[in-house]
């Protein structure tokens, strides 16, 4: 696959033309009618692209836009919108959105953007939380422009952690997510958290009774 793309769409027959396009594109695509479920699909796996109505039954695709930014600022959003005067794409691009598509719209057109975000991703191949720098192509991670000797668990770990910044994880989650099992010996997570810390990365946080989380402060 090319890419990944999620869209937060309450229109089937657009999402329908969507996944089509883009399938023969080979691009991943899923789409969500309302901003539970893709909240819930999101925070389970980072999509590369998400396509983001506004005008949506549950709330308002512009406030989804906001959250999806603070919780995983390397999604890049695109924003599909009737709501096509200047200063409405303005107000989206200003929120943080990485491009601003009016409806109606060509699906040649959508395509061709979303083809460029996932450019744009792949020449950006670093992702930066407060001091931290995580380089996907090199597996080299920087504290403060000092690169940190990490193993390959420690670096998918912290990566885990950069990729969900200020979000409290839990254990179960982690070791699912990192080590591939639901269930396993925590004291395996502690041991790589504690690893961390003692090289420079002291804002990954205990939250007792659940699991950790990497503070943005």
């Amino acid at each position: 696959m090319n890419g990944t793309v999620f869209a937060l769409e309450d229109d089937a027959s657009i999402s329908g033309l969507i996944k089509v396009a883009l399938q023969m594109n080979g691009i991943e695509f899923e789409a969500f009618s309302n901003i539970k479920d893709f909240y819930s699909a999101i925070d389970m796996r980072q999509p590369d692209v998400a396509l983001l109505d506004i005008m949506l039954p549950d709330g308002n695709g512009l406030d989804v836009l906001k959250a999806v930014k603070a919780r995983y600022p390397q999604v890049s959003c695109i924003m599909l919108s009737a709501l096509s005067k200047e200063e409405d794409k303005v107000n989206g691009l200003n929120l943080g959105a990485d491009d601003y598509v009016a409806k109606p719209f060509s699906v040649l057109e959508l395509t061709a953007r979303v083809n460029a975000a996932l450019r744009r991703k792949r020449q950006s191949d670093e992702v930066t939380v407060g001091a931290l720098t995580l380089n996907y192509d090199t597996m080299e991670v920087k504290l403060a422009g000092q690169k940190l000797d990490l193993n390959k668990k420690e670096f998918e770990l912290l990566k885990y952690f950069m990729q969900h910044p200020g979000k409290v994880l839990s254990r179960e989650v982690i070791l699912l997510e990192v080590w591939g099992y639901e269930q396993g010996e925590t004291r395996t997570l502690d041991n790589h958290i504690s690893r961390l810390r003692k090289l420079g990365v002291t804002n990954l946080e205990t939250v007792f009774g659940v699991g950790y989380k990497l503070s943005v402060n």
